[in-house]
């Protein structure tokens, strides 16, 4: 038994690019592991992926030609099963051993042993079992990557599969793209493995065009990515030729001096490395009278069209200049300059041309066009959806503003959707809302207004950016609660990993807004203003005449799904406090108690952290829970303590100690300093303690068993109301 290293290539026709460096990944990582789980990897193999766009291949070290031997153990059956109450084996034992090619240890039971093979009665940690013992091992690694390179291709993460047919024109065969070699080296080729209906050889081609030596022949695994970058001008690997893109962009930005870079676009680098094989950057220029278009229309039409890298300045301002990663290196490139120019021209024309054509009209005028775009087929029209959206957003700007904050805010609303009707964005809906901006500063609007129109959709993303100002943070806020509202009012919610109405990123920036803003403004309070808007609307008031069966959260406060859009905002909030490194305890222990400011969850937390660290923490959250149990059993328990009941001098204790520190508690609370209240409320432990070890709760006379009731359901109402206490205490 010997070790190689191992070169498995499959080459194929242009690769989707988008996908090609997630298959790539995928392919090697399935050989990998198919090959591990056989045993035939060392446990210090190594696995590298190469793929470019006519390959996916994996070179794998340490691979042993023949599986090492192993002991091997099977549960074959509990005792039961197996024996008779004599001990001897039933019939279920020898049939179940005859399939292994192992009856005649049932002969020999109980010494059940042939060779390396062995029956033995032994424990699985629940009871008695058969047990069989045996060495594995042996097979030969062909086999073993047959088998490893089916279930690769199988499990790769193929957008679409195209069906094709193979040489002899009648079998047909589905893959990403038509293959047409493969290679299986491991010192010599290894026969018989076969894909696709390619049988495995050592052959490969290298680039189309500039290629040395056509075809290919490999000398063995080791010198395949040295033979395809001299031999055929391939950079095999996807990392080093994305690091090569990245050192000429670098190095061509440098060139034309003045401060200018490449744009920053890893989705780009990605694609354009996956499209080239050999990449050689070249600078073009286009005419400077395009810049008067909007920098964003530009940048988005040879980003998205041409694939092409624009130019910054040392301000982030486009230039007229840009790069192209072309797959040829000629002596002179002039011809590949003035093809791309010239290809990049009537793109550019195009982007002025509906910018100019956009500005003869103003957004106020296009707001009515809106009323003929279908928002959703039972929430009505986009223009429908901007009356919500302008009623959600005066409604939230009277609550944090003046009547100029209310109207800014209003008229941002009516006009944050009219861009959808433009000619620019049409052709680029990426640029919504963003086009929306320049047209409102050409129409003269304030800019806190073209601000908003942009921003309304921010956050875009994990990451990105709030809007800039209270007139944007308060149509987005309005924008993103009515698409919740009305998708949650239909039942249009995400399942599983599927959210295209983008829930829970609209969730997320709710949250994010409401916390890094801190404003005033309770959740229940934001969720009734639009659930009103909906129920003033036409749309919401055919909907609630319709069929209410197929309606799962009508328009009102009161209904089941506002409760569920409270929950799922919650269930946003506290999925990003974990990810902050808020644990999972005390996480709980705040959001449980659906606090309406979200803003001041952060210092809530910081709070119970804080509680956490002293010395009667451990004990009053346990206590805590003790209290919440007794509480369940009595949930309409009044308040009201009679000092006349105290019988008891721990229970009079306690009343005396609560009556002292709880008001302090409850000013810092009020105050918003409720680290100060939760550390003050931990003077209650000697005393609750007191109370816990002397006094029965559930007295056998009625007046004094409420009145314990009473005085223990005030201490619970007091020491709860930064967070649920009992939600620290450690699962058993």
């Amino acid at each position: 038994m010997t070790t190689q290293n191992l070169l498995v290539e499959l080459f194929v026709e242009e690769l989707p690019p988008k996908a090609l460096k997630k298959l790539g990944e995928a392919f090697a990582e399935g050989l990998r592991s198919g090959l591990q789980q056989r045993y035939f990897l060392e446990p210090d193999s190594t696995a590298t992926t190469y793929a470019s766009p006519r390959r996916l291949a994996v070179y794998v070290t340490k691979v042993h030609d023949v599986a090492p031997t192993r002991p091997v153990e099977h549960k074959v059956m509990s005792v039961s099963a197996a024996l008779e109450t004599d001990g001897t084996p039933k019939v279920a034992l020898r049939k179940r051993l005859e399939k292994w090619g192992r009856g005649h240890l049932a002969d020999l039971w109980p010494d059940a042993v042939d060779g390396p093979d062995r029956l033995y009665r032994g424990s699985d940690g629940k009871s008695e079992a058969i047990f069989f013992q045996s060495l594995a091992g042996g097979e030969l690694l062909q086999g073993a990557l047959q088998s490893a390179l089916e279930d690769a291709l199988e499990a790769l993460p193929i957008p679409k599969l195209m069906q094709y047919q193979l040489a002899d024109g009648w079998t047909s065969v589905q893959f990403v793209r038509p293959a047409h070699g493969l290679v299986a080296l491991h010192g010599d080729v290894l026969k018989p493995v076969e894909a696709l209906g390619l049988a495995a050889g050592r052959e490969t081609h290298g680039h189309r065009f500039e290629a040395r030596i056509d075809p290919i022949v490999l000398r063995d695994a080791d010198s395949y990515a040295q033979q395809l970058k001299d031999e055929g001008a391939v950079i095999a690997s996807f990392e080093a030729r994305r690091a090569e893109v990245v050192r000429q962009l670098t190095s061509a930005a440098a060139k034309v001096g003045g401060g200018v870079k490449a744009i920053d676009d890893d989705a780009l680098l990605d694609e354009v490395t996956a499209l080239v094989e050999r990449p050689n950057v070249l600078v073009c220029v286009f005419e400077s009278e395009f810049l008067e278009v909007p920098q964003e229309c530009l940048i988005l039409t040879m980003k998205a069209n041409q694939k092409y890298f624009p130019l910054l300045d040392a301000q982030g301002g486009l230039t007229n200049r840009f790069l192209v990663v072309s797959n040829i290196a000629p002596e002179d490139a002039s011809l590949i300059i003035a093809g791309n120019e010239r290809v990049v021209r009537p793109r550019l024309a195009d982007a002025k041309f509906f910018f100019d054509q956009d500005r003869k009209k103003t957004l106020a005028s296009r707001v009515e066009a809106l009323a003929k775009v279908v928002y959703h087929n039972k929430l009505g029209t986009q223009g429908e959806r901007v009356q919500r959206v302008r009623a959600i957003a005066r409604a939230i700007a009277a609550k944090l503003g003046d009547a100029t904050l209310v109207a800014q805010a209003d008229q941002a609303a009516q006009l944050a959707k009219a861009d959808l009707v433009t000619d620019m964005v049409g052709e680029f809906p990426e640029l919504q809302g963003t086009m929306g901006r320049y047209y409102a500063l050409h129409d003269g609007l304030s800019a806190d207004v073209a601000d908003a129109i942009e921003d309304h959709y921010k956050p875009r993303f994990a990451g990105d950016t709030l809007p800039r100002g209270e007139v944007g943070v308060v149509v987005a806020l309005a924008d993103k609660l009515e698409t919740l509202v009305g998708m949650f009012g239909i039942g249009n919610l995400p399942t599983g990993d599927r959210d295209p109405f983008a829930l829970r990123r609209h969730a997320l920036g709710v949250v994010r807004m409401l916390v890094e803003k801190n404003l005033d403004l309770g959740l229940t309070q934001l969720v009734g203003i639009a659930s009103s808007a909906f129920a003033e609307s036409a749309q919401g008031r055919a909907i609630q005449a319709g069929n209410k069966a197929e309606i799962d959260f009508g328009w009102h406060l009161d209904a089941p799904g506002a409760d569920a859009l409270s929950t799922f905002i919650y269930e946003r909030s506290a999925g990003t406090l974990r990810e902050q490194g808020y644990n999972a305890q005390e996480v709980e222990a705040v959001l449980s108690l659906r606090p309406q400011r979200l803003g001041e969850v952060p210092r809530r937390l910081e709070a119970v952290r804080a509680f956490a660290t002293l010395p009667e923490a451990a004990a009053l959250a346990a206590a805590n829970k003790r209290i919440a149990n007794i509480l369940k059993k009595a949930p309409d328990v009044d308040p009201h303590v009679s000092e006349l009941l105290l019988k008891a001098p721990a229970e009079a204790a306690l009343f005396a100690a609560m009556n002292q520190i709880v008001p302090r508690a409850n000013t810092q609370f009020e105050a918003g300093n409720y680290t100060a209240s939760l550390q003050t409320l931990a003077a209650l432990r000697v005393p609750v303690d007191a109370f816990f070890e002397s006094v029965m709760v559930n007295a056998d006379e009625m007046e004094l068993r409420l009145n314990r009731l009473g005085l223990l359901k005030r201490l619970h109402d007091a020491m709860n109301r930064v967070a649920d206490l009992s939600r620290l205490v450690s699962a058993p």
